[in-house]
Order: C-alpha cells, then sequence, then structure tokens
C-alpha cells in the first residue's frame, strides 16, 4: 500500500516564513501573537515532516540549511496561493491605486518581489512607483501625492513607527577584481583630498559623508558628483572616488571599505522607514505596506542591525 501524502500546515508554513524574514523566532512569536515554546514545537513538526533539519546553529543566531532554503521557496509560493485563495474567495475584491515613493536602493531587490506577489493577490488595484531621493519624497508625501514611501531616518530620530530595518552606512569603493578599475586609481592608503563621488545637496548620505570627513579632520573633494544611483557605482567602480551608502544592494563590481585598513572615520547607522500618508487607511494601501514592510524585512536582513 502506498504512503499517504505528508500535508504540509499552512500555520506552520507562515511561522517559518515570517521567523525567517524577521531574522527571529522569537520575533515571529510576538508577530504571531504566540509562544516561544509553541513557536519550537511547530518547528520540530516541520522537520519531522520533512524528514530534514531546516536550521542550524550561527554564531548566537540561527541560519538555514540547504533543505531549509529550498523549503523557504516552496513555503512563499503555497502561502501565496492559499492567500490567493483565500483572498478570492472570502473578501471583496480591492480596487484603486497605490502611489509608492521609494528610493533607488531598493527598485531592483525589493520592489519586482513586492509588485509580483500584490498582483496576483490582488490584480484589481494599480501601482504607481516613485523613484526619487528622500528629500522629495517627504515633500510629495506631504503634498498629499504619494500614499506611502520609503524614508531613511537620521540616527537618533524618534519613534520606532513604520521601522523596517537598521541598515549600516559604509564607505564604497571599487573591488579591483572586478577589472574595472585603473591600475593604482585608489591605492591604499588613500589619496589626500578623499576624492568622492556623491549625489548634489540637500543628501542625506551626502551630508553623512562630508561631516564625518570633517570631523576626523580628512581633507575632501568632491570629484564625481550624478543624480542617479546607476552614475554613482560606474563612477566608483571605475575608481574616480570613494562614496558612502548602505551595503544593501551592492553591485559586484564593488565593496565596503574596512575604515581600519583604509583610514577612514566610523559611520553610524540609518533606519529605513514607512510612512503612510493621508491615503494610509484606504484597504489597498494598507495591504500593501503590509506586504511590502514584510518583503523588505526578508531582502534587508543579512545587512540590517534589526531593531
Amino acid at each position: 500500500m502506498a504512503a499517504l501524502p505528508v500535508n504540509l500546515d499552512m500555520d506552520v508554513l507562515r511561522t517559518f516564513v515570517t521567523g525567517i524574514d524577521l531574522g527571529s523566532f522569537a520575533k515571529a512569536a510576538t508577530r504571531l501573537g504566540r509562544s516561544p515554546s509553541a513557536i519550537s514545537l511547530q518547528m520540530r513538526k516541520l522537520e519531522d515532516q520533512v524528514g530534514q533539519p531546516l536550521l542550524r546553529r550561527h554564531g548566537r543566531g540561527l541560519a538555514l540549511t540547504e533543505p531549509g532554503e529550498m523549503l523557504l521557496g516552496y513555503a512563499r509560493r503555497l502561502l501565496d496561493l492559499n492567500d490567493a485563495a483565500v483572498s478570492a474567495v472570502a473578501a471583496p475584491a480591492l480596487s484603486g491605486w497605490v502611489r509608492l515613493g521609494l528610493p533607488q536602493d531598493f527598485t531592483e531587490t525589493g520592489l519586482p518581489t513586492v509588485l509580483a506577489r500584490f498582483a496576483r493577490l490582488h490584480p484589481g488595484v494599480r501601482v504607481e512607483a516613485h523613484v526619487e531621493r528622500d528629500a522629495v519624497l517627504r515633500g510629495e508625501l506631504e503634498a498629499g501625492r504619494l500614499d506611502l514611501a520609503l524614508v531613511w531616518d537620521t540616527p537618533g530620530a524618534a519613534g520606532e513607527e513604520g521601522s523596517v530595518a537598521h541598515l549600516p552606512l559604509v564607505w564604497i569603493g571599487p573591488r579591483a577584481e572586478a577589472g574595472l578599475v585603473a591600475p593604482n586609481s585608489l591605492p591604499p592608503p588613500l589619496p589626500r583630498p578623499l576624492p568622492l563621488a556623491l549625489f548634489g545637496p540637500p543628501c542625506l548620505f551626502r551630508r553623512a559623508a562630508t561631516d564625518a570627513l570633517d570631523a576626523a579632520g580628512i581633507p575632501w573633494r568632491v570629484a564625481f558628483s550624478s543624480p542617479g544611483l546607476a552614475g554613482l557605482w560606474a563612477a566608483v567602480a571605475a575608481g574616480l572616488g570613494v562614496t558612502l551608502r548602505t551595503p544593501h544592494g551592492l553591485p559586484p563590481t564593488l565593496r565596503p571599505l574596512d575604515p581600519d585598513d583604509s583610514d577612514l572615520p566610523p559611520l553610524p547607522s540609518l533606519r529605513l522607514r514607512l510612512v503612510r500618508g493621508a491615503r494610509g487607511a484606504d484597504p489597498a494601501v494598507a495591504h500593501f505596506a503590509e506586504l511590502l514592510g514584510e518583503t523588505l524585512a526578508e531582502t534587508t536582513r543579512r545587512t540590517a542591525l534589526l531593531p
């Protein structure tokens, strides 16, 4: 007699995915309203069902095993299909529009996943994405031209509402082995005055770079300016200067610079926050905000210092 198929529990899969996305099963317990012991039992049940260890110790935290990484992809698709089925049958179809503003850092690493998942769940909602710098996004949100905006908060900014992640600021230079850097274009020690590739003002990252260098007494000059992130990446890869950003989504031609090795000052972290506008309570906007927050928590977890 053939063995009966194993039916994976959707609640257990949701716990598994939530724990990985938040970087902590303790945070998953809080998010899902369960005790830590109940979460541990669910994870043991899931490992028993698939017959493979899904998690392993990594320092003081946990990391996915190879079977765990494989199951994570299937779990996301199963949950998406489950949620789409429930939404289609049990809930009224959402309609209308969502106007989202976000910085260039997340157009390739977070936005495509969110748009694909949201379109499957709510095909009747139109999404408009505005990719701009932080100062522009804040102005558009205040003027009522955006419903949601991903913005950067300076160190020490009050409140945690809408907080997605804390990302470290790093100095960024070329990766010599990528083959794009001219010989001796940026040899250690770095030249003085330090050549910088930056956005034009006003720019939070530009201000953070120049303030840190001024405080350390390091002379600098702006060697390249661009209104777009792709332009900065190209200039740094070519060896025209260094820049300052978070390490999230760096192209393979670039690398974070070690402050100790490069004689550059240490830097703080920035908080990434999802802010809602006047239409924040609209069902379509609220659903999109929830999905965006979950997805960004996942995509930034390797570089984020989560609160």
